[in-house]
């Protein structure tokens, strides 16, 4: 694949295209190409302007990501370029069109005059990398829009569509046509108009609202944020650009954004972008496979689930059937379908044309025939063995050929209901994470039979629906539940052993997770996670322990069942968590019939040990069993699913942070001190063979055993 910038000259203007598919991504390659080609604008005497455009479907979409991590001694390749650009005493016109993103509108802010696609958008997201724009985007894009609308930009990292961009004086005009013949049109207009050379970089910043005691609270504000080192330093970028003159404020730019790209947090983040690109890409696929259509969609069951996987749907566009067992509980959900849209559209968030768009490709229906022609039905019913079967064997036997059936269990065997269903190479499990509707993770389970094209169309098909896909194997809980496991076992433990349900979720969301193992159970319900457990031991999968999840289960029977019931591990108030003497009773009680030891002080780091170290150990396990392609996919699982703190990376990234010598030690330690009766505190082999080899459990891909 050629990367190139190219040159050509037409009646008295260069043109220069950058070609760098499949996003024009700027490499230092790139950037030297685009050097010389500038260098031969500028020395040709017949040469009155410049077109700067992208080949393609977008402009640059920034820079090549994977150079981020260069050596330190390799230099700015990005700044001399901007400087050749802008310094050129020839009008200069970038012409945009699909995207222009990161260095993308750095390179554009370069340039003395801007054109941009009624359809395109612009960006600075640098800040989703841990990292700030690098190449001057920080000194320029004030200059152009004012310090406000500056910080706003790169702070959040969200682009801004073409009107927007020109109201804000980022882009001088919008045109329909392609961007060589927009970039054309404009140069001929500028030299018509005899307009001269006009360096962004010598306009004055306009604070636009930006005052002192605004500025003063951005700064405040970002500080707080210690865990993200890039949101104070965007902000001390706006305050050089406001208070130096561009070549000072310039050179601060570059020393902030060398300190964020060399920190744990860019390192965390930037591995999660490349953990989410490698999560969509299926090893061993056929050339060609030809995918199976998806236009229609059935659901089965209106609760809380099934709405909110339907809504997904709806949002892109697709006919979808809901079907329920009772009018009443199909009257509910359609209720609450329409109350969520009209949630959104209250808020802002959505136009009431679009929500009413949506609501009008819901079809409510009582028939199961109304499933016969759709080209994928997912069944969202009680999480229960047998009534799952029963589902699926009447969708084996309803649905026409070739429609694809899916399963959102969240831990039962995919396989087993696949087998129900009669046709398991059209079935697969498709576990979404609530709010299904909100949360982007999800989980595509590959039965022991799923073909091929099944498992490829559904992962295609998440692009459409806005989720980021994770495939897993079978095995109980799949990736993120089967971890969790482990790791709510261990509340549960400290809990009996005298930790309160403050103390161990304060430990846990000190560690940077977004909420702690109490809080999240209230949260979704003791009675959904005390089922849960129970339909593990129907199969037989859980420890021969009695003590195991007792907590969780004796909350359970006591009619606790978190903040719908106003009491849980915790008593309720509102949305306040308020310390309830009741389950310290209760621990103390379960702790006796177990003959657990009561202690009088648990620190915080054993909490942390306790709860994360059984959950990375596990996930080492789940690689070595090849439920997992590679150790990324459950980084992006545990940061998109379970409030794994992104700017860790992931509890694989982040265990080779931490040293997997160390873990190992850990997870021996607690063995030694309470036991290993049950394999609780049993290294995982893989983890062991890497802490002994010094190798790190994050870098390897590691393929299902079924495809090694």
């Amino acid at each position: 694949m050629t990367h190139s910038a190219r040159l050509a000259f037409e009646t008295g203007i260069a043109f220069i295209e950058i070609d760098s598919p499949p996003v024009n991504a700027l490499s230092r390659s790139v950037l030297q190409q685009l050097r010389d080609c500038i260098a031969q604008a500028g020395a040709r005497a017949d040469c009155r302007a410049v077109v700067l455009y992208g080949a393609g479907r977008s402009f640059v979409c920034g820079a090549d990501i994977a150079e981020l991590d260069r050596a330190p001694g390799e230099g700015d390749a990005f700044n001399p370029v901007m400087d050749a650009l802008e310094s050129l005493a020839k009008p200069v016109i970038c012409s945009i069109h699909g995207m222009a993103l990161g260095g993308g509108l750095e390179l554009a802010l370069a340039c003395h005059y801007r054109v941009a696609h009624t359809h395109s958008t612009m960006g600075l997201p640098e800040v989703k990398l841990g990292i700030l724009p690098g190449a001057g985007g920080t000194q320029r894009l004030p200059r152009l829009v004012g310090a406000a609308m500056a910080l706003d930009m790169i702070s959040s990292g969200k682009p801004i569509d073409a009107q927007a961009a020109l109201q804000a004086g980022l882009v001088d005009r919008l045109s329909e046509h392609d961007a060589r013949t927009a970039g054309l049109q404009y140069a001929q207009d500028l030299l018509r108009d005899a307009a001269p050379a006009r360096p962004t970089r010598a306009r004055t910043v306009v604070a636009g609202g930006l005052d002192a005691p605004a500025l003063q609270a951005a700064l405040a504000d970002a500080g707080k944020h210690g865990a993200y080192p890039a949101r104070l330093a965007i902000v001390q970028c706006i305050q050089a650009a406001l208070d130096l003159p561009f070549e000072e404020g310039r050179h601060e730019e570059r020393r902030l954004f060398e300190q964020c790209r060399a920190s744990e947090t860019s390192r965390a983040l930037c591995h999660l972008f490349f953990a989410e690109r490698e999560a969509a890409k299926l090893p061993g696929l056929p050339a060609q496979l030809a995918l199976r259509p998806v236009e229609k969609i059935g659901v089965v069951g209106a609760g809380t689930m099934g709405r909110g996987i339907i809504m997904n749907f709806l949002n892109a566009g697709m006919a979808s059937v809901l079907l329920e067992t009772s009018a009443e509980a199909l009257e509910r959900g359609v209720e609450q379908i329409r109350a969520t849209y009209q949630g959104q559209v209250a808020k802002g968030r959505l136009s009431q044309a679009r929500a009413d768009a949506a609501l009008a490709l819901l079809r409510p229906t009582l028939d199961d025939a109304a499933m016969a022609d759709c080209d994928l039905v997912i069944e969202a019913v009680f999480e229960n063995m047998e009534v799952k079967q029963q589902v699926c064997r009447k969708l084996g036997q309803l649905c026409k050929p070739g429609a694809i059936l899916a399963t959102n269990t969240s831990t039962l065997d995919v396989d087993e209901l696949a087998a129900a269903s009669g046709r398991p190479a059209d079935f697969l499990g498709m576990h979404f994470f609530s709010p299904a509707h909100v949360m982007r993770l999800l989980e595509v389970v590959r039965g022991r039979d799923t073909a091929t094209d099944v498992l490829a169309t559904v992962m295609k098909l998440a692009k459409t629906i806005r989720k980021t896909a994770v495939v897993s194997g079978v095995c109980y809980g799949f990736i993120g539940n089967r971890m969790l496991e482990s790791y709510l076992r261990e509340a549960d433990f400290l809990l009996m052993e005298g930790a309160t349900p403050r103390q161990i979720d304060r430990a846990i969301e000190a560690a940077g997770l977004a909420m702690g193992p109490c809080r999240m159970l209230d949260m979704a319900g003791t009675d959904v996670a005390a089922k849960i457990v129970l339909e593990q031991g129907k199969t037989g999968m859980l420890p021969d322990d009695p003590s195991y999840r007792a907590v969780v289960g004796k909350l359970f029977e006591h009619g606790r069942m978190g903040q719908k019931a106003g009491r849980g591990y915790y008593r309720h108030e509102g949305r306040s968590p308020v310390d309830d003497p009741e389950v310290d009773a209760l621990c103390q009680a379960l702790a006796a019939r177990h003959g657990i030891a009561r202690r009088e002080r648990i620190d915080d780091e054993e909490i942390v040990e306790r709860c994360l170290y059984p959950l990375i150990n596990e996930g080492a396990r789940i690689l070595d069993e090849g439920i997992a392609y590679r150790p990324g996919d459950i980084d992006i699982v545990w940061t998109h699913g379970y409030g794994f703190p992104d700017y860790r990376g992931g509890p694989i990234f982040m265990a080779d942070r931490i040293g997997l010598r160390h873990i190992r030690e850990r997870l021996r330690h607690y063995g030694a001190r309470h036991g290993n009766a049950h394999g609780y505190w049993t290294v995982a082999p893989l983890l062991d063979r890497r802490a002994i080899a010094n190798e790190p459990l994050s870098h390897e891909k590691v393929l299902p055993a079924s495809q090694a």
